[in-house]
């Protein structure tokens, strides 16, 4: 892991938990993370109603667009972290890898989507505890 270490989070859409993901990495992390999301079969947009969550709680993703994986994307992170895209998501060798159960948010209301971008912000947290763990013991 270099000095910034990277994250790639991957879900089908790349249109609400990755997303939601890494707008909870880059609000909590700020410049010390390299932040990534894609999806499998991305949306073309990101879900409005996970946008909405997201505001609630000030993180902005309304200049954020779904992307598809790519291998440059994944052979660049350090950590990818899937969220429910099972064999949809190709393994790369040598990476950490995290699969978080999460419910998809497509189509749900949105008090059920703000339970999930809580649970995504903990998850977060841990990951980003984590990785501040390494790097203290790294250095």
């Amino acid at each position: 892991m270099s000095d910034k270490p990277s994250v790639l989070f991957v879900c089908v859409h790349n249109a609400g938990r990755s997303q939601m993901a890494a707008g909870w990495l880059r609000h909590l992390a700020g410049d010390t993370v390299e932040v990534r999301s894609a999806g499998s079969a991305p949306a073309e947009r990101i879900n409005p109603v996970a946008v909405e969550a997201m505001r609630e709680v000030g993180i902005d993703l309304t200049d954020q667009t779904p992307v598809r994986l790519s291998w440059d994307a994944a052979e660049a992170s350090d950590i990818i972290v899937t969220m429910g895209c099972g064999d949809a998501c190709p393994v790369f060798p040598g990476k950490r890898y995290e699969d978080w159960q999460l419910t998809d948010p497509a189509g749900q209301p949105l008090d059920l989507v703000r339970q999930v971008r809580d649970e995504i912000g903990r998850k977060v947290r841990t990951l980003l505890a984590d990785l501040r763990a390494q790097r203290s013991l790294a250095s």
